[in-house]
């Protein structure tokens, strides 16, 4: 795992479309029981070097129900993106992650990632990806069916405060799918 992580860390694959340095920000485990899979690092995750560490990720523990140090623990949970590297800024917010993270380190993390029981897909580049024509026609609908996608998978979006508009139009996803989620974790005895 270790030698995984410092080949991860040095990649330079994705080094020409960017105009800062590439940080891979990537925490697995061979023990890890839970995996969410989200977009890429944000400017603020890509300055720190934690996972998560924004409004997004503050937001995803509170859909989860899971402590900081339970969130953080790579034994418990493990936190991969689709772009290992913060893509840059848009018109409108972040740039999509780089395709060529996912297929190039995927496989391999999840071939040391033996005690995964369930896999949240975070948004669509995720449910894209993993779901493929298993995906029903846009992101609201994969999520909506998410119990289809159990036990393996749960489909979730995104959870940047951007997403507020989403959240009032799809009052379901707080009162019907978070209660679930919520079951699930628990079920996964990482607190």
């Amino acid at each position: 795992m270790k030698d995984l992580l410092d080949e991860i860390g040095s990649c330079t694959v994705c080094d020409s479309f960017f105009l800062h340095q590439p940080r891979p920000i990537v925490s697995i485990s061979s023990s890890s029981k839970l995996l969410i899979i989200g977009q890429a690092p944000g400017r603020k995750v890509h300055e720190s070097g934690i996972p998560w560490d924004d409004a997004s990720g503050r937001n995803l523990r509170s859909w989860l129900n899971l402590p900081e140090d339970v969130f953080y623990d790579s034994s418990k949970v493990a936190l991969v993106p689709m772009g290992f590297c913060y893509p840059g800024s848009g018109k409108s917010g972040d740039l999509p992650p780089r395709p060529e993270c996912a297929p190039l380190w995927h496989s391999k993390i999840l071939n040391h990632c033996t005690s995964v029981k369930l896999t949240l897909l975070i948004g669509q580049y995720a449910q894209k990806y993993y779901l493929r024509e298993r995906m029903q026609g846009n992101l609201t609908e994969t999520v909506k069916a998410f119990e289809s996608y159990l036990p393996t998978h749960l489909p979730l979006p995104h959870p940047s405060p951007r997403n507020r508009i989403w959240m009032k139009k799809n009052q379901w996803f707080e009162m019907s799918l978070l209660p679930k989620l919520k079951a699930h974790i628990e079920k996964l005895n990482i607190v």
